[in-house]
């Protein structure tokens, strides 16, 4: 059952490795968990690592095996980038052909790899990832363009 923020139910026991979890209000992806055992005075507990996956935060959460736990319904989707603009918004063309320039070039590596691609006119296709209504350049390549 999703809810207006992107979230879905799910049982604690039913996360693993690899899939998603909504910890202190932020999606994150678990990269490691442990399940302990059933003790005198109540059900096991599943310990969750995981980082935000927007900021790579590194975070942790212990939940009762049996109890429900938010997952953040992620996706992912590829576009175009276009084009940058003096104050560091990307263009991007989408699907039907039309544009948002809505999305802040990302720091670090990731954007500095736009700049340099399309400044040497190639074509540059970004990865945007959303969950709980949260928008992030994740990725970029590239291409040798057709002219």
């Amino acid at each position: 059952m999703s809810n207006s923020k992107g979230v879905i139910q799910q049982k604690a026991s039913a996360i693993r490795k690899g899939g998603f979890i909504v910890i202190n209000g932020r999606p994150c992806k678990v990269i490691d968990m442990s399940t302990s055992k059933t003790g005198k005075h109540g059900s096991a507990k599943v310990h969750f690592t995981a980082t935000d996956i927007f900021t790579n935060k590194k975070m942790e959460e212990l939940s009762p095996s049996t109890h429900n736990c938010d997952v953040p319904e992620v996706t992912r989707t590829e576009y175009q980038a276009i084009d940058i603009s003096h104050d560091g918004f990307i263009t991007l063309m989408l699907g039907d052909g039309s544009t948002r320039e809505d999305m802040k070039c990302p720091e670090g590596e990731v954007g500095d790899q736009i700049k340099a691609d399309l400044a040497a006119n190639k074509d540059v296709f970004v990865m945007l990832q959303s969950a709980m209504g949260m928008e992030a350049i994740m990725t970029a390549k590239g291409q040798e363009g057709k002219d």
